[in-house]
């Protein structure tokens, strides 16, 4: 009798054990993991422009991620963003992941039924590992929908050659100078008094003192209704600018010519307010024998952004989870600093800016400016801002005026009212 019981009771623990590692088989294989056992290849086709260094991380995906391979296509900033428009317009040829530069994010959101809402997938759980403004940034109006996770920020500071201060008797060291020239009335002071020692200009583009203007303001060129609002702040940052050029205190040259490169080699301007982190490169290429004589300090009366994007996942993919787990692994804090390190992507998730070793990275080329921590205290200034799906059409006719205020010394209010007029009939056409 006792043996028998024994063997009832052996039976049953087997039964038991059989049942459970049956049990968890399964759970294994229905859970989403990317990673899973199930044997099946997931590929998805990654889209992305400039210099990102996400190779070197797809590669460290993949590796954890036997089950899982990416395929990195990259392409011109324009020409990806055409193609992808393209693509979801005709409901053929998208990726599994695009990267989407901020300057065209309220372009797409417009189409937001082409796009998986990643609230739906948890983007809601990692949010706090983002900036505020930059996760805003990716949102409809509501904050209903997200279209994409945040990856780098191009916060705004002033750039500046510390010859030429030194020559106009200004401070060249940064915290002092940043004292001397705290507001936009300073920086106007400050710029006389390099003109009338130095005989140079305080800035060499025009653009570059409009945008840091403008970036500091709670609205910009839309409201979050989509009307046009010009005439208060921006015309304040418009007509500043245009007041230093007919001042002889603001250059001429326009942004990615030639000449602004050329200028920025020879030192024939003191600074370049509004610069963000990915400026350093630019400087760096066009002013390569220039070492030293730059440094960085805080742009008056608070910083801006200039740049930056999200990855997205187009509604196309057959396998929106297994984006998600990918893009949320590539923007996590850890994948940041990494992307900081490899490729000069500057962080947007504030974790970062308490490493150690990151605040520590400075940069002989500007002097030893701990640049790390002068972008890191920058980017937790910045406002949210709406910026409207118009914004680039708005943007490229203010320049048009302020170039031809510099260049051809055209009237600053006729530009003003005829770039108005271009940007409200492009409006209404649309």
């Amino acid at each position: 009798m006792k043996k028998w019981l024994l063997l009832v009771v052996f039976s049953s623990l087997v039964i038991a054990l059989v049942a459970c590692s049956d049990d968890n088989e399964s759970a294994g294989s229905d859970d989403g993991d990317a990673g899973d056992d199930s044997g099946e290849t997931v590929s998805l086709d990654f889209w992305i422009f400039g210099s990102t260094g996400y190779g070197e991380l797809v590669d460290e995906y993949m590796e954890e991620h036997p089950n899982v391979e990416i395929t990195i296509n990259e392409g011109e900033m324009n020409d990806m963003h055409n193609n992808l428009f393209t693509s979801i317009s005709a409901g053929s040829g998208a990726p599994d992941i695009a990267q989407i530069e901020i300057s065209e994010v309220e372009k797409f959101l417009e189409a937001q039924d082409q796009f998986y809402n990643l609230n739906d997938y948890g983007a809601e759980d990692v949010a706090g590992n983002f900036l505020d403004w930059k996760w805003a940034q990716a949102q409809n109006v509501d904050g209903s929908f997200q279209i994409g996770l945040p990856t780098d920020i191009g916060p705004t500071t002033m750039f500046y050659r510390t010859d030429v201060m030194e020559e106009a008797g200004l401070p060249t060291d940064r915290e002092e100078l940043a004292t001397e020239i705290d507001t936009w009335d300073a920086y106007y002071e400050a710029a006389k008094t390099v003109k009338a020692e130095t005989g140079k200009p305080m800035a060499d583009a025009p653009q570059l003192v409009f945008n840091a203007l403008r970036d500091q303001q709670d609205q910009q060129y839309f409201n979050e209704d989509g009307e046009l609002i010009l005439e208060d702040t921006v015309k304040e940052a418009y007509d500043y600018t245009t007041k230093m050029i007919q001042e002889d205190l603001i250059g001429e040259n326009e942004l990615w010519t030639p000449e602004w490169g050329n200028a920025m080699a020879e030192g024939s301007y003191a600074t370049m307010p509004g610069a963000p982190g990915w400026m350093v490169a630019n400087v760096k290429g066009n002013a390569p024998d220039a070492g030293g004589n730059w440094d960085i300090a805080n742009i008056p009366e608070g910083a801006g952004n200039w740049g930056g994007s999200f990855l997205t996942i187009p509604e196309e993919t057959e396998h929106p989870q297994e984006a998600f787990e990918f893009i949320s692994w590539l923007t996590a804090p850890e994948q940041q600093l990494r992307s900081f390190e490899i490729a000069g992507l500057f962080p947007s998730t504030p974790d970062v800016y308490e490493d150690e070793e990151f605040l520590a990275t400075s940069d002989e080329y500007f002097s030893g400016a701990p640049t790390a921590q002068i972008f890191a205290d920058a980017a937790q200034s910045v406002k949210t801002v709406y910026m409207g799906v118009n914004y680039a059409t708005v943007d490229t006719e203010l320049n048009t005026a302020l170039i031809n205020v510099a260049v051809e010394g055209a009237d600053p209010q006729e530009e003003w009212d005829a770039a108005v007029e271009r940007i409200s009939s492009q409006i209404e056409r649309q």
